[in-house]
């Protein structure tokens, strides 16, 4: 009876914790898109770093490690960094790569030196709060699950409700301000989203790999098509995939993290689409090449034979 227990406990963890993570990688796969798209796949990275600060604010001044309160934090001090980006790229003469390693590096910094004044505080309730960095997706609860599900949907229903606009904007923002639709606004409001899909990650990836959970399933879907519709449906769906096979595997061998293992996976379905893919893939691709070039031999054969029949 108490084995039954046990893996009945064992099992309703790993269906919760797959669940969050599917939910996840739907989430970041789908809206990821739009990041790589823009090239702006590296804004994904310097988000999530730019959460540490806003997590351990928040855990300062209520002291509750509630998950809400915290991926609120996160969002506030990620959409912080973010719109710190956009500002420095507008306003001055510095890069985006520039803006974007001086924003990670400045707001990391902070919140290392936050989580440091945190830890010796001697606040009995901190304990956990350090899997933010790297992630612990095994501590899941119904309740992350939940709110996963909740924040996550209304930035996916938001995108589809904005989708003819955004669409726009990635591919030809001049073209969009010439019809006089708000850039700026939409912008900010696409930012805002990936701010959402990252804060979400936090608890399951962490920041230092939360970046790859977002770009990874995208790059991967980009190999199979040039629709955006089709690429956010298989971005998605990579994503969710990567999430249950990642924690799946973790949950089978003893000592292997969660939050690692799942970006893993979802480097091997962007291995796989780079092999794979027709159009894109390089197997397809050599097997083009080859047949170009029996062609120009065979062409060029012709080309040969007919000055001999014309001198005869």
């Amino acid at each position: 009876m108490d084995n039954f227990l046990f893996l009945t406990r064992i099992d309703y963890t790993l269906i919760v914790v797959s669940l969050g993570a599917a939910l996840l990688g739907t989430v970041s796969g789908a809206l990821g898109t739009y990041a790589v798209l823009r090239r702006q796949s590296l804004l994904g990275d310097a988000i999530s770093h730019a959460a540490l600060p806003g997590i351990a604010i928040a855990f300062l001044l209520t002291g509750s490690k509630t998950p809400l309160i915290l991926v609120l934090g996160a969002a506030i001090a990620g959409w912080l960094g973010a719109l710190a980006i956009i500002s420095i790229v507008r306003l001055t003469r510095i890069k985006h790569d520039s803006a974007l390693a001086l924003v990670l590096s400045t707001f990391f910094g902070f919140g290392l030196v936050l989580y440091s004044l945190i830890q010796r505080s001697g606040n009995a309730n901190q304990a956990g709060l350090d899997t933010f960095i790297f992630g612990q997706a095994a501590t899941i609860l119904k309740r992350d699950v939940i709110t996963i599900g909740i924040l996550g949907g209304i930035a996916l229903i938001i995108m589809l409700i904005l989708w003819k606009e955004l669409k726009l904007l990635i591919f030809d923002e001049g073209f969009a301000a010439s019809l006089g639709f708000p850039t700026r606004l939409l912008d900010i409001l696409l930012t805002s989203l990936l701010v959402i899909a990252i804060v979400l990650g936090l608890q399951a990836v962490g920041a230092v790999l939360m970046s790859a959970m977002l770009v990874a399933p995208a790059v991967a879907a980009r190999q199979w098509t040039n629709k955006l519709n089709l690429m956010v449906f298989l971005a998605a769906v990579f994503g969710a995939f990567a999430g249950v096979s990642g924690t799946i595997i973790s949950s089978s061998t003893t000592g292997l993290p969660t939050g690692p293992m799942i970006i893993l996976c979802a480097t091997l379905f962007v291995g796989l689409s780079i092999v794979f893919a027709p159009n894109r893939g390089l197997i397809w691709d050599t097997i083009r090449q080859r047949k170009n070039r029996r062609s120009l031999k065979i062409a060029m054969g012709r080309l040969m034979e007919e000055p001999q029949q014309e001198s005869e």
